[in-house]
């Protein structure tokens, strides 16, 4: 949907914003956390997550998926099965470098229950996968795809339709 430089980080701006808080608040409740870390903790736990997945979707993950996305075999002149195997291809980028945060982030709370790296780490990223798709998909894509296209694309016909 970006066209331009300036709105494809707009829109991964709005992407990134709503995936974090969705995946945030999804993590603080499956690991019991609500209640337990103070509002200060989990808006810190926003911001760090927040910076790290525009950098990872901005440099790392996003051209990459776009790459793979669109070396795939399907009809790229259809904008649904585009939207469908690029956001998957995000996803699961985004969930592999992601995990890596969230592994971290439990470690240095209060370690890994003497389970080992590897394990905690397939644990993290298959609970995050489980929840991130259809999040991405059905949620915060459409959305995003909603706002993006009336409020920041439209602006331009908007003010040259007041300016004539």
């Amino acid at each position: 949907m970006p066209t331009t430089k300036k709105e494809n980080i707009i829109f991964g701006l709005m992407m990134c914003v709503g995936m974090v808080v969705g995946m945030t608040m999804y993590n603080l409740i499956v690991n019991d956390l609500i209640g337990v870390i103070s509002l200060q903790g989990m808006l810190l736990q926003f911001a760090m997550g927040f910076v790290i997945a525009f950098l990872l979707e901005s440099f790392i993950v996003g051209p990459l998926a776009h790459k793979v996305a669109f070396s795939l075999p399907f009809d790229k002149s259809k904008r649904l099965p585009a939207i469908l195997v690029l956001s998957c291809c995000m996803v699961v980028g985004m969930v592999l470098f992601m995990s890596v945060f969230g592994l971290v982030s439990s470690y240095a709370a209060n370690g890994l229950d003497g389970s080992s790296w590897l394990s905690s780490y397939g644990t993290i990223a298959l609970k995050n996968f489980i929840f991130a798709l259809p999040l991405q998909l059905l949620i915060v894509g459409p959305i995003v795809r909603f706002v993006f296209g009336k409020y920041i694309q439209g602006e331009p016909a908007v003010q040259a339709s007041q300016a004539g």
